[in-house]
């Protein structure tokens, strides 16, 4: 019988870039469902932070931050800006290309994880937040 179960998690996060591994949230997540064959994702609900998945290890995390700071920088104008006076439509930018969320295949009730591959959440905007993640399962 097919089921689907959500929970819901808080991470904070330290602003713009921290990066905080959630992949035992999600491994927690399904083996509590009972699911062995299916999909589980997360999903961060907001526009500044994203979820990704990478090799979790402080020498790749500095390169994707700067990867981050070339591709959108923080010093060029952003017309969200003067619609709110805020500072953060790089973040908005730097989320939209990163998406908010994963898919992650489930079998006999274990993520489909590569060896070097965890499920990160990337904090975007320019100060520190506290984050909704939305896990949610599907499968049988």
């Amino acid at each position: 019988m097919i089921t689907v179960q959500t929970n819901k998690v808080n991470v904070k996060t330290g602003g713009e870039f921290d990066v905080k591994d959630i992949t035992l949230l999600l491994e927690k997540f399904v083996a509590g469902s009972g699911v062995e064959e299916g999909q589980a994702s997360a999903f961060v609900s907001g526009s500044t932070a994203a979820i990704t998945t990478i090799e979790f290890e402080p020498g790749l995390v500095h390169d994707m931050k700067q990867a981050l700071s070339r591709l959108f920088p923080k010093d060029i104008e952003y017309k969200h800006h003067e619609k709110w006076g805020d500072d953060n439509g790089r973040s908005h930018i730097r989320a939209a290309f990163l998406k908010p969320g994963v898919s992650v295949p489930v079998t006999k009730g274990k993520l489909m994880l590569g060896q070097w591959q965890q499920v990160v959440l990337v904090e975007l905007d320019t100060r520190p937040r506290e984050r909704e993640i939305v896990l949610q399962i599907i499968g049988e």
